[in-house]
């Protein structure tokens, strides 16, 4: 609310300015007649207040005598003042708009030495003036006084309330500065620990992944070594069945073993039995002698 009545009221600073300019051109606009006469008045009327001040004991011829000597000065003193009115009501609105310094003196200088000029070029069409470069070197040195006057009253009246105003604003940025290094630095830390988060997450995913390869590979490794040991197992039951089947067989083998022995031993006394008469029919026939190694020659 306060920037938003601000900003409504500092267009209204130059409205002085306005007013000033206006009343310089009223003067302006007058003729020479009038502004003579004017300007007769006011150095009669500062004669009168001197003579009575300091009671001198002036005449009123002597008051007309001094009044005319000192009319010239008095209008170009008229002339000063009011461009030392105007240079204060065209630097107020601009410092108040922020413009300090040498950029201050120069703009409202120049509006000042400007309108001084312009004024003189109005003077050319009014009746019994003219321009003069004299008035308008006047109206500047006039104008530089009061520039001059609103910066000292400003470095003066201002300056510890701008001092204060900036220290304010420093400390203000500096807790900003702070408030802001801190934001950075949560913020950090909280990425920092999302990153770890997912570098968990990462590597709980992949140490799944390996252990799910693993396991696949042991499980295919466990699947060709079956596949592997099963000629070997079928062998070993072949063995095993061949084993049990001649133990199986064996008591009939050695009984069939026996029974053959036992017909091998009957034939081999029947034998004899049958040759016997053909040995009584032989028993009248030579005799084979049997030579021995000894007797051999």
């Amino acid at each position: 609310m306060k920037k938003l009545i601000l900003f409504f009221l500092k267009p209204l600073s130059f409205l002085p300015a306005i007013c000033m300019m206006y009343v310089i051109y009223s003067f302006s606009a007058q003729s020479g007649e009038a502004s003579g006469s004017l300007s007769y008045t006011v150095s009669y009327k500062i004669v009168e207040i001197g003579n009575d001040t300091f009671d001198v004991g002036i005449s009123d011829d002597q008051l007309g005598y001094y009044a005319k000597r000192i009319e010239y000065p008095v209008r170009k003193l008229a002339h000063m003042t009011e461009y030392f009115c105007l240079a204060i009501a065209v630097s107020f609105p601009f410092y108040v708009y922020g413009l300090r310094g040498f950029p201050l003196m120069l703009v409202a200088g120049l509006i000042c030495v400007g309108f001084a000029a312009g004024d003189e070029y109005h003077q050319s069409f009014v009746d019994g003036r003219g321009p003069s470069k004299k008035d308008v070197m006047i109206d500047s040195i006039g104008a530089f006084f009061g520039i001059i006057t609103v910066r000292i009253i400003c470095w003066t009246f201002l300056a510890p309330f701008r001092v204060a105003q900036r220290m304010e604003e420093r400390a203000r940025r500096k807790e900003m500065a702070r408030r802001q290094a801190e934001e950075r630095e949560r913020d950090r830390r909280e990425l920092a620990r999302f990153r770890a988060a997912e570098r968990r997450r990462a590597e709980a995913r992949h140490f799944a992944e390996e252990r799910r390869r693993t396991e696949l590979y042991s499980a295919e490794e466990r699947r060709s070594d079956s596949k592997r040991s099963a000629p070997k197992r079928r062998k070993s039951t072949d063995q095993g069945q061949a084993l049990s089947r001649t133990e199986r067989d064996k008591p009939a083998r050695q009984a069939s073993k026996s029974k053959s022995t036992q017909a091998r031993t009957e034939r081999s006394e029947q034998i004899p039995a049958r040759r016997k008469p053909s040995q009584s029919r032989s028993a009248n026939a030579r005799p084979i002698k049997r030579v021995s190694a000894q007797t051999k020659p």
